[in-house]
């Protein structure tokens, strides 16, 4: 009789489970949907970096000045400069008119700096000319000058990305480049201190640096333009369709793991589409341009794109991990099952240490739905208005995220059985209890 009840109890509640379905047709269209509007969004999510990168990047003169200033400190750089401003002075430097321009009292000076110059005169000069270009670069006078020309070339990188723009300095064969005139200047001086006084009739050089190359430029302005057009609203418009795409889902709680998943996997992409593009670019430059600086500037200007990137794939795993572990799965219940079970026994602990919460824990359990939806508020609320977050920002927010959590937990969390009849005593069983049934007392 006990089984056919529980039959039909479990009968009843199929039916009423199924009455509240919606129709298996219904199921198949949501679900559609929900899965072309997240397909969509991770789509849109590379772009969207890249549309905030143009955006920021191209559009904002301190940022790019801020992003360009540390190579004035690379050593690459330095080095394609010295050798860049080495060939401009060289080229105005009459070799067989050296020595016959130099006054009698400072021949031996430059006698002394130049070595035996023998048939090496052109060899032993520029390599004389070429450490007086290294000790300008290697100057805080060259930070500076490197500073302010960049910062009048911003005009000409977003001409270049973006068909807009002019300024002080042109934009010649598909190339940003920047005047080194000052560098020159302060080089022919030190020369002429340094006993070259033929350094004095060098004319005014107009020696530039490429900053970046690509005869590409052209083709891809429009489709860049468009990127930084679309700024700041590309990214939204992924973040929404993924966030309606998940709403509309039958398991909300999968679609949210595989679009959280699904968003990192298309940054990852974009992070390895940075990595080949780079091969591709300094592969494509003309010989006589430094590899190795090339690929310093080109590191640099990508440097907050793959910051994004990194910060994007953490954030997608964080979701996909807190959704999965609130979930109903198997491993996700064993894993709250430890959650709890250590913070009881954390509770049990400072219970039996004298600890109380007073009147916060009955108040805390009360109200603890909304203090977690607050805490968590709160966690996206710092991310969203942190100006530049990295991946580490994302995982200290999810640690601190974690350990509020786990504070409410222990304030909130009902307290231990034998702790709420602490202050009682229970007698013990008594030995007559088993011989209630009608039987003896089994005590003679």
């Amino acid at each position: 009789m006990a089984d056919e009840l529980d039959h039909l109890r479990a009968r009843v509640a199929a039916l009423e489970s199924s009455a509240d379905r919606p129709p298996p047709g219904h199921h198949r269209v949501r679900s559609f949907f929900s899965a072309l509007l997240i397909v969509i969004g991770c789509v849109l999510a590379p772009l969207g970096a890249v549309a905030a990168w143009s955006a920021d990047e191209v559009g904002n003169t301190d940022r790019y000045v801020d992003t360009v200033a540390p190579l004035a400190s690379d050593a690459d750089v330095q080095n394609a400069v010295a050798t860049r401003v080495t060939d401009a002075v060289m080229e105005h430097i009459d070799l067989n008119s050296v020595l016959e321009g130099v006054a009698p009292a400072d021949r031996p000076r430059l006698t002394k700096a130049l070595g035996k110059l023998g048939d090496s005169l052109e060899s032993a000069l520029r390599s004389f000319v070429h450490d007086k270009s290294q000790e300008v670069v290697a100057s805080d006078a060259f930070k500076t000058v490197w500073v302010d020309a960049n910062r009048k070339v911003h005009d000409a990188v977003d001409k270049a990305l973006t068909g807009n723009g002019g300024g002080a300095v042109k934009l010649t064969n598909d190339a940003v480049k920047i005047d080194l005139g000052p560098v020159v200047d302060q080089v022919k001086q030190r020369l002429v201190d340094d006993g070259l006084t033929a350094a004095e009739r060098i004319p005014e050089v107009n020696a530039e640096f490429t900053v970046f190359k690509s005869e590409d430029i052209g083709k891809v302005k429009t489709g860049f333009r468009l990127l930084q057009i679309a700024g700041f609203w590309l990214p939204v418009l992924a973040l929404l369709l993924v966030v309606v795409g998940v709403l509309l889902a039958v398991r909300r709680r999968r679609a949210l793991v595989a679009a959280a998943l699904g968003v990192a996997f298309a940054l990852l992409l974009l992070g390895a589409a940075l990595t080949g593009f780079r091969a591709v670019y300094l592969d494509a430059l003309p010989s006589d341009v430094s590899q190795s600086a090339a690929g310093s500037v080109y590191d640099a200007l990508v440097r907050y794109l793959r910051t994004t990137v990194r910060t994007v794939v953490a954030l997608g795993i964080v979701v996909a991990l807190a959704a999965w572990l609130t979930g109903p799965g198997r491993w996700a219940a064993l894993v709250q099952q430890m959650w709890h079970t250590g913070l009881g026994a954390v509770r049990a602990t400072a219970a039996r240490a004298g600890l109380h919460t007073g009147p916060v824990g009955p108040w805390v359990r009360r109200y603890r739905r909304w203090v977690v939806w607050v805490l968590v508020a709160g966690a996206v609320l710092a991310y969203v208005f942190w100006s530049y977050p990295t991946a580490w920002v994302v995982v200290g927010l999810a640690l601190a995220l974690l350990f509020a959590l786990a504070l409410v937990e222990l304030v909130a969390g009902e307290p231990a059985p034998e702790r709420r009849g602490a202050g009682r005593s229970t007698p013990p069983p008594s030995p007559e209890r088993p011989n209630t049934d009608g039987g003896g007392s089994g005590t003679g």
